[in-house]
Order: C-alpha cells, then sequence, then structure tokens
C-alpha cells in the first residue's frame, strides 16, 4: 500500500513529494514483518525499516563465524540496530537515515568491506598506517569469507527496538538491559 504523507521531507523540505509504502509479508523462517519505506520523488531520500508483526524484544543477537555454513545464516537489520565485529573494533552506528535490511552473514561483511573500501579511498597515500589498516581489516573479512580465516569473528546485532534477528541454531539471544537500552538509543 503506498500513500501520500502529510508532512514534508526531512532532507529537502518539498512538502507533496514524500510517500510511504506499507508491505506485509511472511519472510522465510522470521514470520510475518512490515515493511515501511519512506521515499521522496524530490530529493531521492530512501528509508526503510522492517517491523515484526509479534515479540518486539530489545535484545542483543551474537554468533561466532566459525564455519563457512554460518556464513548462511540469515538476518533481519531493523534501522535501529547497531552492528559489531569487535575482535576487528568495527562498528556500524545506526544514524538518523539508516535503513533496515533482510540479508545473510556474508552480506553484512561484504557491508563492512564496502564501507572500508569507500575509506580507504578517500585516504590520502601519506597515510600509510591507516591504509594498512584497512588493507587488514578487507583481508581479515575476505579470509573469513573463504573460510581461512585463522581467528574465530563474532557478529553482534544489538537493537533497542527488538527488530533484528540472525536465524542460526548457533545464534544466541538475551535481552538488552535498560542501561543498554538507553546507551543504544
Amino acid at each position: 500500500m503506498e500513500s501520500p504523507m502529510e508532512m514534508s521531507c526531512p532532507v529537502c523540505g518539498d512538502e507533496k513529494s514524500l510517500k510511504m509504502i506499507a508491505h506485509s509479508t511472511e519472510i522465510a523462517y522470521f514470520g510475518e514483518h512490515t515493511q515501511i519505506t519512506l521515499t521522496c520523488s524530490s530529493c531521492g531520500l530512501r528509508q526503510t525499516d522492517f517491523i515484526p508483526a509479534e515479540g518486539k524484544i530489545p535484545g542483543v543477537w551474537t554468533l561466532k563465524l566459525d564455519s563457512l555454513e554460518s556464513l548462511n545464516a540469515r538476518v533481519v537489520r531493523g534501522s535501529k540496530c547497531t552492528i559489531e565485529i569487535p575482535e576487528l573494533e568495527l562498528g556500524v552506528y545506526p544514524g538518523v537515515h539508516s535503513s533496515g535490511y533482510v540479508s545473510n552473514v556474508e552480506g553484512v561483511l561484504n557491508r563492512f568491506k564496502d564501507a572500508i573500501n569507500i575509506t580507504k579511498n578517500q585516504l590520502m597515500s601519506d597515510e600509510l598506517s591507516e591504509l594498512n589498516k584497512c588493507n587488514f581489516l578487507i583481508e581479515s573479512l575476505n579470509n573469513t569469507i573463504n573460510g581461512s580465516n585463522k581467528e574465530v569473528l563474532t557478529l553482534i546485532f544489538s537493537d533497542p527496538m527488538g527488530h533484528s534477528k540472525i536465524l542460526h541454531d548457533k545464534a544466541t539471544f538475551r535481552e538488552l538491559t535498560p542501561d543498554e537500552i538507553e546507551n543504544l538509543s
């Protein structure tokens, strides 16, 4: 269902171009979710989130990436979810225009690689230590993806809204404490 919004676009301010698309669907293994997408035909804004039909428990999902099979685990990332790989000191923190998505673990690792490559491409050639760090991170992620990493990485999804999930037999879930929810919000 697509409907016009009775508010101006938060990016460009155009009062007649913001639309909301709501689509409810059954996501395999995750249950019914509603996908909400805001779009602006004037500036191109596109923001998506996934809202589960049931059980919104703020929580932390953790998965050790100890096998190639774990890379196939399906994930739903809500727009307020923080994603971390502590062994590499990597994190993606939600911003105002963060979007949710459905993917698998390998897709999440590729998103990290894309972000690192963007940073790497913006560095100057004399910033050797930063370039080396980017190369190390990309190599570590590639080694995990191809199964040759000596170190087991941990993928952590922390979502104060309870919209995110990692679907795998070895994935663990715990509820967020009120202090953790406040720090994530």
